[in-house]
């Protein structure tokens, strides 16, 4: 999802070096991912009210004028320094309008959640809760399971959904997810593991007399 690391270093590089136009480069093949990234996280009542694409917005500003502070000291990869730009964007908005209009917004009815907008995201989740065997009924049951798991996704704890979305939609490694939680890398995959077990139990619960 986010751009090649190394094509990403490149144009950090030119932005380094002052070269005309690099910046605008460098921002721009982070505008889509960023967006979607945001999209997936912003509550959906609000999303009658704010569009994502104006918080990218407010992210690009700010990223563009803080560039030059990152370049000195890239402490994190710049897709997560930038991720780390939306996520407090996406908290200042929630708190100015859920405190704010608190009313009228709770007032109005909920919209559906934004969809797994990767059908490649979506099948490699699905793949880790299914009998890998490519068989007529396995390639059913993952359809199905696909299907579905847009609601499932969103019957989770927001820990769960959140670090499950950071692995499959995003593709964040478990060293950026940990990094992200502020977790260690075996605690990070750890939580993983859980946020699966619980998804799995959503989308295929067990019965009386299943196996463990």
């Amino acid at each position: 999802m986010w751009p090649n690391r190394e094509i990403t270093d490149e144009m950090l590089e030119q932005a380094r070096q002052g070269e005309t136009g690099a910046v605008d480069r460098l921002l721009g093949v982070f505008r889509e991912p960023l967006r979607r990234v945001i999209g997936l996280r912003l509550d959906p009542v609000l999303a009658r009210r704010v569009d994502a694409s104006d918080i990218v917005q407010d992210v690009m500003i700010e990223a563009n004028q803080r560039l030059k502070e990152y370049l000195k000291t890239p402490n994190m990869p710049f897709h997560m320094w930038l991720r780390h730009l939306a996520q407090d964007r996406i908290i200042d908005t929630h708190r100015r309008h859920r405190l704010a209009q608190r009313r009228s917004i709770d007032r109005e009815q909920s919209l559906a959640r934004p969809g797994w907008a990767d059908d490649d995201s979506a099948a490699s989740l699905v793949a880790q809760l299914v009998d890998s065997d490519r068989t007529p009924a396995s390639e059913a049951i993952q359809q199905e399971l696909a299907r579905k798991l847009t609601a499932a996704i969103h019957e989770l704890a927001d820990d769960d959904r959140d670090i499950l979305l950071m692995r499959h939609h995003e593709q964040l490694t478990n060293q950026d997810v940990a990094g992200a939680l502020g977790l260690t890398e075996a605690a990070a995959s750890m939580r993983y593991l859980r946020a699966l077990r619980r998804l799995r139990l959503v989308l295929v619960p067990e019965t009386p007399g299943d196996p463990k």
